[in-house]
Order: structure tokens, then C-alpha cells, then sequence
């Protein structure tokens, strides 16, 4: 399986979108995979439906949405379909818009490491990869089938990771999007008096150690 820091395997297959050549096709954005073990499951269809009505939201954020599972491409059609009459939590129906891959030789799947033997050696396990604008791989999430992905969260790492990339700056735990994030630690506590000293008012400190700044 690829780590992080790693750049993403590329893979030309099938898509509901036609033929893709992955990552190059989307070249200059945020990429994230996800694998599903088959179509018309019931997780897996709702976890569709919250990325579907979240669509313009990552394409906001220069994000491109790739899913993929073991079945046809045929198969990926009809399931589109259905989904894209059904509605959930009160949204208003979405056309899908994002590909859906075919991986039926599951030669995809085994690049990127979805085939856990003790889940099922024929079906990918739930994965995400959250994939930068260099094609290095950012974040990994794995799900067993009993568990829904949290998108929303999916969405909040991806927008730390592209915020965090433009300043030098981290993300406490829980952080949501507007709220104070921290800076690198000081080297030394001389250092933590210094900062302390600028009396900046954007600059709170729990300890010399950790320090938190308005946005």
C-alpha cells in the first residue's frame, strides 16, 4: 500500500466519465480516491449521496472526487441511476457528477492496497486517499463495511491540509474550519519569552510549548 508522502499510483481505466488516465488527468488539483466493495450496498450508497450533495463544495476547493469499486462499469451506470432518484436526509436530488471506476481485474485495487485478504481477497476494502496538487498522497482513512465515512470530516482534513500548506501553521484536534490553529512549537522556552513578548493580540498560550493564533 502507498504511505503518505508518497506519490499516488497512476492507473488508466474505465470510468461512468469515460476513459481516465489517473492523476494526470487532473492535473493542478486535490484528488481523493475512494474504494467501495460493491455497488448497491446500503453504506456505501448513502456515503454517494453526502458526496454528491457536497460536490460543489469540493470543487470549491479544487478537489476532484474519484470512486471506484470491483464492479462494471456497467453495473456503476445502474447504480448511479437509481441513486440519483432517491432522496436523503430531505436534500434535493444530485446528478452525480464525479467518475466511477471499474476495477474488475482489481489491478487498481492491489496498487493502492484495498484487497484486505481477512475482509475479502475479491472486494476492496473502504478506503480514502486524499491525494495534493503534486500527486503526493496526503491522508489515508480506512472503514470497515459496517461503518459509514464521516465526509464532513473527509472535507475538514482536506481543507487543514490545503490551509496548513499555505502558512506555517497546524490544526489542534477537533479544529473546524475558521476557529485559532497553532503555531510550530518554539525551539526553546528563550524563544516562547520572545513571542510572548510581541504582545501580539491574535496570540494566545496555553503553555511555552503551545500556542494558538487567530485566523
Amino acid at each position: 500500500m502507498p504511505l503518505i508522502g508518497e506519490e499516488a499510483p497512476a492507473f488508466k481505466a474505465e470510468s461512468t466519465k469515460g476513459p481516465i488516465n489517473f492523476p494526470d488527468d487532473y492535473f493542478g488539483k486535490w484528488k481523493i480516491l475512494f474504494s467501495h466493495p460493491a455497488d448497491f450496498t446500503p453504506v456505501c450508497s448513502t456515503e454517494l449521496l453526502e458526496l454528491a450533495n457536497d460536490q460543489e463544495e469540493f470543487t470549491k476547493l479544487n478537489t476532484q472526487i474519484v470512486v471506484m469499486s470491483t464492479d462494471s462499469k456497467n453495473s456503476h451506470i445502474e447504480w448511479i441511476s437509481s441513486l440519483e432518484d432517491i432522496r436523503y436526509k430531505e436534500m434535493e436530488t444530485e446528478e452525480i457528477d464525479f467518475p466511477l471506476v471499474a476495477d474488475q481485474d482489481l489491478k487498481i485495487s492491489r496498487i493502492y492496497g484495498m484487497i484486505h485478504p481477512n475482509s475479502s481477497s475479491t472486494r476492496d476494502v473502504r478506503g480514502v486517499f486524499i491525494i495534493d496538487t503534486d500527486d503526493k498522497i496526503r491522508a489515508i482513512f480506512f472503514y470497515p463495511t459496517t461503518t459509514g465515512r464521516n465526509i464532513d470530516e473527509i472535507k475538514r482534513t482536506l481543507i487543514a491540509m490545503q490551509l496548513t500548506d499555505k502558512q506555517n501553521i497546524f490544526t489542534p484536534a477537533n479544529w473546524q474550519p475558521g476557529e485559532d490553529v497553532l503555531l510550530p512549537a518554539p525551539a526553546t522556552k528563550e524563544l516562547a519569552d520572545r513571542l510572548a513578548d510581541t504582545r501580539d493580540p491574535k496570540l494566545t498560550s496555553l503553555a511555552w510549548y503551545i500556542w494558538f493564533k487567530k485566523l
